[in-house]
């Protein structure tokens, strides 16, 4: 599993993650998406203006309902209409200040999570191999989610809350004396502490339930891929059992993680009623010696209520930002994993005149104890075709990885028209290459996107073409949705030969100057490969083809043909050279020859 989904917990991490997302918050190159953060700010200011506003409208009017008053009753009722009014202006302004901000936090989601995306496509092929799909999905997925709630939390409830208190405090300060903001001041410290202590034990629970979680995704996204060989081995009830496995391990955290919830609201709720108590206390106290008012009583009742209000989240806002930053932290861990395959500084595009491919003395090894080519050297004159055989195993797939550049060679060099090919821009090495491969994958959308997937803003004709080209064309005919019919998930609602084909024909449509053919016909009939090797030796005779072959008698016209063995070049030659010399080859050919008679015989009877 690559490195990139451990994450720690560490706050200087976590704030150190927030700060990177800060310019998608406040893009240099959107002065209007600047201006929405800058009003939804004070749309936050004046909603909080209006909810400190409202305790003294409450207090005024308990003010002039005592007896002797009377005549202030039409003052009273309307203090009691501008609270109500109060109330109301804070929910308006609130709800403009979320759909004003909305674009903000979407936008800069999406930025996120394309450029996740984009670094993902960047990575090399070995991360590929070694990702958890699923786990990789659900990284992304609590990474963008949590972005948006994070942002409204710090934005709309953190910073209100303190500019509450402070301005609270200042009130009672000058209303009521040092002694009430003390023990505002001590409650809130008091409640910050028990909430943290209380929230950083339940984190490592919320961290087994995620683990939990992300594990047992993986295992379902890992076996719905492997549908088919889970049904080749009658393994729906192990597959089922081993889910099982996982959800339960999931739920068992997540009652211990939900569970701990009710001591932290017991907590809470203690600490602010008893503060509650003692303030009210304190000001009926004052009331009754004569200093304080019956609406100082209301005053205070209602600054304390609209304080504990935000505080009461305090809990599910801190584990919210919290989770949300190791979330964040996750997602910023693909971004910077490092991309095994780079261009050097200024690499040039590559230029394609002949076509001119040569390995010179190759040597690959995927890890340092498994080496998989040991100097291998050969040319593919321009417009020439190469054949390369051999058992399996033999490291010849790995030649096609090599001159797509998947990995760099760990000796030698490749080049193509004399240009190292580690030295030029990967895009440009790779619009000069199309392949067929053996394992054709397809996208899970129309026929006619995947054909398509070989030239960007290709037409609907030359599409056509491309299928004509591959012996595809009269089968996606007879379909009922023709080029709109879908695949199916990696394009298994097709058979392997017509994969194939549909592989054939948008390598067709990209029409490169080089070509690789890995085990191209592999899936077909007979029928059908003598079609198409009529159409590939068209396309071949005008480009530099390398074909990976395991069916000898499809490479017969090969220009020259190279026989691999545990990595090493041990035979070349045309197959009429090769035959005569009796080797590998040679009893490579016997071998197939009567593996073919075999089947015939087979047939016939």
């Amino acid at each position: 599993m690559p490195p990139v989904v451990e994450t720690g917990n560490s706050p200087v991490a976590g704030f150190s993650s927030l700060r990177r997302f800060l310019p998608y918050l406040w893009p240099a190159d959107d002065r209007a998406l600047r201006m929405r953060v800058v009003i939804a700010l004070v749309l936050v200011l004046v909603a909080k203006g209006i909810t400190l506003s409202m305790g003294w409208l409450y207090k005024w009017a308990i003010d002039r309902m005592v007896p002797g008053m009377e005549a202030s009753a039409q003052i009273a009722i309307a203090l009691v209409v501008a609270y109500a009014g109060a109330r109301f202006a804070g929910v308006l302004f609130d709800n403009l200040r979320n759909t004003i901000f909305e674009r903000v936090g979407q936008d800069a989601t999406r930025h996120l999570a394309s450029n996740v995306f984009r670094r993902l496509h960047a990575l090399s092929l070995r991360f590929h191999l070694d990702r958890r799909t699923g786990a990789v999905a659900k990284i992304i997925e609590r990474g963008t989610k949590s972005i948006d709630t994070m942002l409204y939390f710090l934005l709309f409830n953190i910073a209100p809350t303190v500019i509450e208190l402070i301005v609270v405090s200042i009130f009672f300060w000058v209303k009521f004396g040092f002694i009430l903001v003390a023990a505002t001041l001590l409650m809130v410290v008091a409640y910050i502490w028990f909430t943290r202590a209380v929230t950083d034990w339940r984190a490592k629970l919320r961290e087994d339930m995620n683990t939990m979680d992300t594990g047992a995704a993986a295992k379902a996204v890992d076996s719905l891929l492997n549908y088919e060989t889970v049904k080749y081995f009658n393994a729906e009830d192990r597959e089922t059992a081993r889910y099982a496995g996982a959800a339960k391990a999931y739920a068992d955290a997540a009652v211990k993680s939900e569970n701990s919830l009710a001591w932290l609201n017991v907590g809470q709720s203690l600490i602010t009623n008893l503060m509650m108590a003692g303030a009210m206390g304190f000001v009926v106290w004052g009331w009754s010696k004569g200093r304080f008012t019956t609406g100082d009583v209301v005053l205070v009742n209602t600054w304390l209520s609209q304080l504990f209000r935000p505080l009461d989240l305090l809990g599910m806002v801190y584990r919210t930002i919290r989770q949300g930053l190791i979330d964040m932290e996750a997602m910023f861990g693909l971004i910077d994993t490092p991309a095994e395959i780079v261009d050097v500084p200024n690499a040039l595009p590559l230029i394609v005149g002949e076509g001119v491919v040569r390995f010179e003395n190759v040597s690959f090894a995927y890890d340092k104890d498994r080496q998989i080519l040991h100097g291998v050297d050969f040319e593919i004159p321009a417009g020439g075709t190469l054949a390369v055989v051999g058992p399996s195993g033999a490291g010849k797939s790995t030649l096609a990885r090599l001159l797509f550049r998947f990995y760099d060679t760990t000796g030698g060099r490749i080049t193509i028209d004399g240009q190292d090919i580690a030295k030029v821009s990967q895009a440009s090495l790779r619009a000069a290459i199309g392949i067929v491969p053996q394992d054709t994958v397809l996208f899970n959308d129309t026929i006619g996107y995947n054909i398509a997937y070989g030239r960007e803003g290709s037409t609907q004709d030359q599409v056509e073409d491309a299928a004509r080209g591959a012996a595809i064309h009269g089968f996606i005919a007879s379909l009922p949705d023709q080029y709109s019919a879908k695949v199916g998930e990696r394009g298994l609602k097709l058979s392997g030969g017509e994969k194939q084909r549909v592989a054939i024909a948008r390598t067709l449509l990209k029409n490169p100057p080089i070509l690789i053919l890995d085990e191209a016909t592999s899936a077909l009939d007979s029928r059908t490969e003598a079609e198409i090797q009529t159409t590939l030796k068209a396309i071949a005779a005008r480009r530099s083809t390398i074909v990976i072959a395991h069916r000898l008698s499809t490479i017969v016209d090969a220009d020259e043909i190279v026989v691999l063995e545990a990595g090493r070049v041990c035979e070349r030659g045309t197959h009429a050279t090769l035959l005569a010399k009796n080797g590998l080859y040679a009893e490579m050919w016997m071998r197939q020859a009567a593996e073919h008679d075999l089947e015939a015989m087979a047939a016939a009877e």
